[in-house]
């Protein structure tokens, strides 16, 4: 086999090697699998002698950058390999097969990788849905799944992706962030958090509201390591990402429909199931349907202290989702009902969002006060103000208290958390004169 004209890493005659080869490989490893544990060096043996076979004589540099992309191929994830090993990417987006880019530092950014056709990355879709059991095709043309180290995967595939099959990869980080982090990276302040270590330890009812890749999950994550170690925890997600540290926590997880679309496992059914199993607290991934009804209902029956996100862009926006999620339970409920079930149950939401320069804050912490009529009152306890935008671009704004205590106070002070009107924003030396000038008087 020869390649005419002088050869790239980018050139046909080398992708048409890299196929060529590619097919020897999986005939070889076909006929004669090896043990899974030596699978990596079966495969460059047998590349390196497929190699050797052709008689081709290619530049180190090319060599190298052809063997390293077969065996991110055979071995891992093809062209998007690298991008899934770079720990400063969050997410890998595939629209299709020349438009790939990455959410990289909370910025998108369009990459320089390309698979070679379509067929290449469905390749890369079944090589993830495969040993799941799972499959993607004309008949089921989308599909959600876990990658082994835990990142969720999104693929779709003809004919409702027009421009050929796109994947989303929502990357699972390694490091887990604690509460320090975040108040490094400046979304939340000291006061904030220790705000809400109370909220969850005095086993109050608290949703985090955000937008897509907002950081809902990374930071109910660290909220729920506020929980006690003495209490139990059922955690319920579609795709498992929380990563509790706390010994006594059982884990639930959605399953798909069979092959016949039989036998799925829905949030619902597991939030129903969770109430059997005598949990201290509930924690739910993300709420998106009816089973938003029943977490209300378990709140509302001894379930304190839970804990789930949902999609809104405001605290009232999340009041809004709540009660259509709730409507889409079946049940025909006046929104009265629906209302006043929210606001029994609900304590605190937490807007988590992800501003114009990719950063991530927790700019509301609002109060769920109760009910007036039939609207849901809301009592925000703090706020990020935003005052300008930098020469470089950043957000410029503060985090700070709105200067009311919430009606909840008695609860966190029977928890052991006497918090200071400082905490809310009051002028301590003020107070403290005027303190003093009651004594005088």
């Amino acid at each position: 086999m020869t390649i005419p004209g002088p050869a790239s890493p980018q050139s046909p005659e080398t992708a048409k090697l890299k196929t060529y080869l590619i097919n020897i490989i999986s005939r070889e490893l076909e006929l004669n699998p090896p043990d899974p544990k030596k699978r990596r060096q079966a495969v460059l043996q047998t590349l390196q002698l497929a190699y050797q076979s052709t008689k081709l004589q290619l530049a180190n540099t090319i060599r190298e950058q052809l063997f390293h992309d077969i065996l991110d191929e055979m071995l891992g994830y093809g062209p998007i390999q690298p991008l899934l090993d770079d720990d400063d990417i969050s997410e890998i987006m595939v629209n299709s097969p020349k438009s790939v880019y990455v959410e990289r530092k909370g910025k998108l950014v369009k990459t320089n990788v390309t698979f070679e056709d379509e067929d290449a990355v469905v390749r890369i879709i079944d090589r993830i849905i495969l040993p799941l059991g799972r499959r993607v095709d004309h008949d089921r043309p989308m599909v959600d799944a876990r990658l082994p180290d835990g990142s969720r995967v999104n693929a779709i595939v003809r004919p409702i992706a027009i421009d050929g099959p796109g994947i989303t990869i929502r990357k699972f980080q390694k490091e887990r962030l604690g509460i320090d982090e975040l108040i490094e990276f400046g979304s939340l302040t000291k006061i904030m958090a220790d705000f809400l270590r109370a909220c969850v330890v005095s086993r109050l009812n608290l949703v985090i509201s955000g937008g897509t890749g907002s950081g809902k999950t990374t930071l109910l994550n660290i909220l729920s390591g506020f929980i006690p170690e003495d209490e139990r925890i059922v955690t319920i997600e579609d795709a498992a990402e929380l990563q509790l540290q706390q010994d006594h926590v059982l884990r639930m997880e959605t399953k798909p429909a069979d092959l016949d679309g039989k036998n799925a496992v829905f949030i619902r059914d597991l939030v129903r199931n969770s109430l059997r199993m005598r949990p201290d607290r509930i924690v739910i991934g993300e709420c998106r349907g009816g089973e938003a009804l029943d977490m209300l209902q378990a709140m509302n029956t001894g379930h304190d202290g839970s804990l789930t996100t949902l999609h809104a862009n405001t605290p009232r926006d999340a009041i809004s989702r709540l009660e259509t999620m709730s409507l889409m339970s079946g049940l025909e409920l006046p929104l009265k009902v629906i209302r006043e079930q929210i606001a029994s149950a609900v304590d605190v939401i937490v807007q988590q969002s992800r501003l114009r320069d990719g950063s991530r804050k927790v700019t509301s912490i609002t109060e769920v006060a109760g009910m007036e009529g039939d609207m849901i009152i809301m009592t925000e306890v703090f706020r990020f103000e935003q005052t300008g935008i930098s020469e470089d671009d950043k957000v410029i704004g503060e985090l700070k208290p709105t200067g009311i205590r919430p009606m909840f106070m008695p609860r966190l002070i029977a928890s052991g958390f006497n918090l200071g009107p400082e905490v809310f924003g009051a002028n301590i030396s003020s107070i403290l004169a005027s303190r003093s000038g009651h004594r005088r008087n």
